[in-house]
Order: C-alpha cells, then structure tokens, then sequence
C-alpha cells in the first residue's frame, strides 16, 4: 500500500487519524494494528518474518537491562550477540542469499561445474526494520533506555506504518519517551503534521513520477546510442528525481508521524547545498547516517586511534553502506565511491567548507559533480553501464538526444525538469519541511496555504488518472 495511493489517502489515512482522535488512550494500540495490517497488504506472506523478528527482539530486551552492579555483563553480552545474529542473518539471508550464490555460481561455471542458485522474495522494508530492532536491543544493552514490556508499544515502535517501508531509521532512544505518552493537543499535531505530509506527497506526485519515464528512457539507452546530452539528462533527472522521491516519502513519513502524535527524526536538510562530500552525508538520508555513526563507526574506535583506523573504519561503514541498499556491486562501489571521497577530504583537510564566497561556490558545485557522478553508479543496472555512462558524461559530443529520448520530454516534465533544478541552487536554509510544520511567519503561512490548495488539488488529480508510482526506497 503506497503512500500516494487512493486507498492510502482516502482510505487508510482518515480511518486511522479518525480512531486515534476517538480513542486517544488507545494511540498505540490502534497505530500498532494499523501499522501490521498497513504492512500485510503489501507484504503478504512476509509479515510472517516481521513477526518473528519481533518476538525474538521483544524477549530479548528484559534481559539485556543491566542491573545496578552489571555483574550480569558477560551474560548480557552474549544475548545481543546471539540477538544482533539473528538479525543480521536474517537479513542476510533474504537480501544477499540471491547475490552470493550467483557470484558462486558464475564462479563455479569458469571451473566447468555448477552451482545451485538460491531465488528468495526480498521482504519490503527488511533494512530498515532490522535496523530498528539492532538500535533497540543496542541501546537498552548500553543501558541508554530501558526495555519495553508492554508488546503493544513494541509493536508500535517497531511496525509503525508512517517509517516502517523507507524510513526515517528511528533509533530506540529517540522515541522511547513518547510511546508512553498521553496526546495532550491531537488536533495541533494534525493541523502541524498535514502541511509536511503534503509538501512530501507533492514532492512524489508531481515532481519525481513525472521525471521517471526520462530517467527510465535515458539509462535505458543502448550503449551505442548512448550520447553526451543523453548521459547527463539522465544522470541530472535522476539526481532530481531521487531526492524527490526519497525527501518526498520522509516529509510524508514525518507527517504522518506527527499526525499520530509522534515526533519522526530529519532526514535530509537541502543536500545538494552542501559545499563537500562530508557535509553532504550530514544532510542526505541522515538518520542512516546517524545510525552507521552510532552502531558502527563509533564502536570500531571512530577517529580516535589514528588516521589509518579513521579510514579504515570510514571505507568499512561505507561499503556497509552500499551494500545496505541492495545486493548489487554497483552499490557497494557506490558506497566505496563515498567512502573514498571522504578519505580524500580528510585526509588533505578539506572536510572543513572554505571561508571565501568564491571557493564555496567553486566547492559546491564539485561536490555537485562528485555525487551526480555516484548517482549514475547507484542508478545503473551493472558496472559496464555505468562507467559507458559516466564515460559519456565525461567526453562532449553534439549527438543530441534520441528520438526516443525526446519523445518522453513532453512540455509539462520539460518545465517539471526546469523548476526542479532550483533545487541544487537554494541556500542550505531554512529547510521547507520543517519550516512547514512549525514557523508561524508570512512566508511559512502563505507557502503552507499554496501546497494545501494548488498541489493538493493537482496531486489528487495525477493520483486519481493513475500515473502514480512506488517510492524508490521500496526496493531498499
């Protein structure tokens, strides 16, 4: 079930806002069914493994608190070890069992024998609820919040339907507080929370569905006919198309959220305003950032054991990073891409963002280059395709475009294309969503009033002719 579906929209949504306003004491209760109910219509038979996930992870908790003396600590440890496994290993199994045995299999048939190939339906939002369970059952062994007994309020932690498909990654600590909590002003949260979720539906509907069928026609492209123009409209729409869609389903996640009455992390802050690939990081998809920061990086000692153990630890949590969005190599070289990017800054000092207005803008625009270089790598089908792309993009040509090509540049994406590339030269503040959901000031109110009419309106009309498409984080 999509959130820019009719059936989500219309459907779903004002039921669910509904009993919550009626019921307020019954919140969680009531988010919790939803949300199980939200993810067995798209799920299916996969809802299953959720389940067990969460009883596994639920049970685990209590055992995990550490006492006044932690004289239990070793036994502790040995339970998140064993729980963390079992995570990890499911999503491994699900995610990567497919990818490994073809490496095997590709591998074995070179020796001239064979190799079983294992084909596994990939459960939609396995990353991120297995984050989430990690982040749980971490931050209770480290004694940062306690366990929760109550398997409803896991339940809604865990499953909750505005997060649990694409994120936002909700660290346990950043919403332990709120699950006991009594709605004080349901209202207020509504009247804060719908302007954001608009703004994200929005973003979906009209900007980035409308750019697919040019990103799909260019990286579609045949190496022959693969041309200079060709090459950077797909990597330029993509780029936009990307941020739409993932930004877009977070403003919406975030706005749901709140509508319930809880309080989502940020995601992005206007990443294709930063001036390095390290500010990039901290403004794209950062509550994954955030969370490689605080299970990984930091535990493997961080920054604090040299620059070698920094860069070996920044090149680990960035193919982990990779791999995280799928089981393909071209996402682990995206994610050593970044990875590499980083240690470059670092390791020449230019993480820092120069004081000079000319160098920032001469910085930003590289580091606009650099990821729109990586895009074409976390876009493509394989390897060969991208560095055809890439190599394209780096050698002008006056070709022009396809006919092909041309023809999906109707009118309406061609002006969609043209406002959207605003987008790499905004300032880096004030970033919309939040703006959105709690400034009070003129230009808060009038865009507010502007996105709740004309988008709204022009969104249900694209949602309603059925040109909508699933989010691309879906499939992550």
């Amino acid at each position: 079930m999509s959130f820019a579906s009719p059936l989500f929209l219309w459907f779903f949504t004002p039921v669910v806002l509904a009993a919550v306003l009626i019921a307020p004491r019954r919140r969680n209760g009531i988010v919790a069914a939803a949300s199980l109910l939200f993810y067995a219509a798209g799920a299916g038979p996969s809802t299953l493994l959720l389940l067990v996930t969460m009883v596994v992870n639920f049970l685990a908790g209590p055992a995990l608190e550490p006492d006044e003396w932690d004289i239990d600590r070793k036994r502790r440890r040995t339970i998140l070890i064993a729980t963390v496994a079992v995570d990890v290993a499911v999503l491994v199994i699900w995610k990567y069992a497919g990818f490994a045995t073809e490496q095997l299999e590709g591998f074995a048939r070179l020796l001239g024998g064979d190799f079983p190939v294992v084909h596994l339906a990939l459960p939609i939002g396995i990353s991120f609820y297995t984050f989430h369970h990690i982040s749980y059952v971490v931050d209770i062994y480290r004694g940062e919040r306690p366990a929760l007994r109550n398997p409803v309020w896991f339940v809604t932690y865990i499953a909750m339907f505005p997060q649990l498909i694409a994120g936002p990654i909700v660290r346990y600590r950043e919403i332990a507080d709120q699950l006991p909590q009594q709605r004080t002003h349901p209202l207020d949260d509504i009247a804060a929370g719908f302007p954001r979720f608009a703004l994200g539906l929005c973003k979906k509907v009209i900007i980035a569905d409308s750019l697919s069928p040019v990103v799909d026609a260019c990286f579609g492209t045949p190496s022959d006919q693969m041309t200079f123009a060709v090459a950077w409209l797909g990597a330029l729409t993509y780029t936009l198309q990307l941020y739409f869609d993932f930004s877009g389903y977070s403003d919406m996640a975030i706005g749901l959220g709140r509508m319930i009455g809880f309080r989502l992390p940020e995601n992005f802050a206007r990443p294709y305003s930063s001036v390095t690939i390290t500010e990039f990081w901290r403004r794209w998809h950062m509550s994954l950032s955030r969370w490689f920061r605080d299970y990984v990086y930091i535990p493997l000692g961080g920054n604090r054991r040299g620059a070698a153990r920094t860069y070996r630890n920044l090149i680990t949590v960035f193919a982990l990073t990779g791999l995280w969005h799928g089981a393909n190599w071209t996402f682990l070289v995206w994610g050593l891409y970044h990875g590499a990017l980083l240690i470059i800054e670092r390791g020449y000092r230019l993480e820092a963002p120069p004081r000079s207005a000319r160098r920032r803008i001469a910085r930003r625009a590289l580091t606009m280059v650099l990821v729109i270089f990586g895009w074409v790598i976390f876009r493509a089908a394989e390897l060969p395709d991208a560095l055809t792309m890439i190599g394209h993009m780096l050698v002008p040509d006056f070709t022009g475009l396809t006919d092909q090509i041309e023809a999906t540049l109707t009118n309406q994406r061609l002006l969609i294309l043209l406002a959207s590339l605003a987008v790499l030269v905004l300032p880096a503040h004030p970033v919309t969503g939040p703006l959105l959901e709690s400034s009070r000031t003129r230009t808060a109110n009038i865009l507010r009033v502007t996105i709740m009419t004309g988008g709204l309106l022009y969104s249900a009309i694209l949602i309603a002719s059925g040109t909508f498409s699933p989010f691309l984080y879906f499939q992550f």
